[in-house]
């Protein structure tokens, strides 16, 4: 069997009501005149939506098939053990033209019992945002489910919610259970469990292409609502330079920011993980076991976890966004 390397996947562009024409524009995804596009799902291992390879001896499959031949190899040994073949991730971009629905995710427990899936965790890393963009997340204090009924009933919703100016790179961490929302004027990178349950709360009396409202999940959403979360969740650390600086971390992802403008050697030998590096500024080339792969600004690389080390050269000074599962040991 051949050896990995570094893996690039083709993106899978999804058509939004909110989305708009950045993802084309500004990094070269390739979409068709005119479309709104909201999402780039640059890796998922969902069924039915599994990312395909774009480079080297495995382009043409899919993540989903290359896990099943690779397991731990390419996954890596604690995270095969908890998660088996299925890749736990799921990356994207957005672009939010508009601003998305208020909204909730389900928990681990929760979308197990009702949905055979995984809850969604996420967090998102603002890379642009215009004057005056906002993004909303959790309660404004402690609120009952009474309480947060009549906010809704009476569509003022958005009065009981944290409503956060941002500025680039400004992160927020987002548990499952924390209602939310992306202001428009905003392009993020989202890095999540591997999940597609979302439940809509409020989406601004909008109408769709049809002229119908949305589906909105008010009695789904209810359970899955922690009314406990009264904070934004806003993380802002400043990067430095030829550092590492940690970002946000949970059970499902560990996330760190690199700003750099010479060569760096990074040691994943107690990862125990895959690592995806997502390029947020300028461009850096990723060298591993004589294998050479550029990423530039908007573009997502995956290492495998069979990768002890890895070179990053950057061009001028690149910011990448560095992401594992945290395993048995916590890597220093």
């Amino acid at each position: 069997m051949q050896s990995l390397y570094p893996i690039r996947f083709r993106p899978a562009l999804k058509e939004t009501l909110w989305g708009g024409s950045t993802l084309s524009r500004r990094f070269g995804k390739k979409a068709k005149a005119g479309a709104r596009i909201g999402e780039s799902w640059e890796i998922t291992g969902m069924p039915g939506a599994s990312s395909v390879v774009a480079n080297g001896f495995l382009k043409g499959n899919t993540l989903e098939e290359i896990a099943e031949v690779y397991m731990d190899e390419l996954l890596g040994e604690s995270v095969y053990e908890k998660y088996g073949p299925e890749f736990p991730l799921l990356i994207k971009l957005i672009d939010a033209a508009d601003r998305l629905s208020i909204q909730v995710h389900p928990d681990d427990r929760l979308a197990a019992e009702r949905h055979h899936a995984w809850g969604k965790t996420e967090m998102w890393y603002i890379i642009d945002a215009k004057p005056g963009a906002v993004i909303y997340t959790g309660f404004r204090k402690k609120t009952t489910k009474e309480e947060y009924l009549d906010y809704l009933a009476g569509k003022r919703l958005e009065e009981l919610i944290n409503v956060t100016a941002v500025k680039a790179g400004d992160v927020f961490f987002i548990p499952a259970g924390m209602v939310h929302a992306i202001g428009g004027g905003v392009l993020l990178a989202e890095i999540q469990q591997t999940s597609d349950v979302t439940y809509r709360i409020y989406d601004w009396d909008r109408v769709d292409a049809s002229g119908r409202p949305r589906e909105m999940h008010t009695a789904l959403a209810l359970d899955a609502i922690n009314f406990n979360l009264d904070s934004n969740n806003l993380i802002r650390t400043e990067p430095e330079i030829n550092k590492t600086v940690f970002l946000a971390e949970s059970p499902w992802f560990h996330t760190s920011l690199i700003m750099f403008n010479r060569p760096v050697i990074k040691d994943y030998s107690l990862t125990e993980s895959f690592v995806i590096y997502i390029c947020t500024g300028s461009m850096a080339v990723i060298e591993w076991m004589g294998h050479r792969e550029e990423i530039r600004e908007g573009e997502t690389l995956l290492i495998p976890a069979s990768a002890e080390s890895v070179a990053i050269i950057p061009r001028e000074t690149a910011t990448l966004l560095e992401v594992y599962v945290p395993g048995r040991v916590k890597m220093q």
